[in-house]
């Protein structure tokens, strides 16, 4: 089985005693809330919806970035 080097894995791995930042945990959670939002509003027909679930995302995706600074300042 191969797998796609454009995709990103489901399952982050960290080493052991390190670790990760709560806003990286968040930011992820809200990433795949907003892409579940988006997705119903798009099944939908819901533009709203839809566009709540790609703001939700935006704002995982910054929050899990500010948490992969804070990370990365901590080594």
């Amino acid at each position: 089985m191969q797998s796609n080097p454009r995709t990103k894995p489901a399952v982050m791995i960290i080493k052991e005693g390190q670790p990760m930042d709560k806003d990286r945990i968040a930011g992820s959670a809200k990433e795949v809330k907003g892409s579940v939002k988006e997705a119903a509003g798009k099944l939908v027909g819901d533009a709203k919806l839809e566009a709540e679930g790609r703001a939700n995302k935006v704002e995982g995706k910054i929050q899990n970035a500010i948490g992969g600074m804070k990370d990365a300042a901590k080594k």
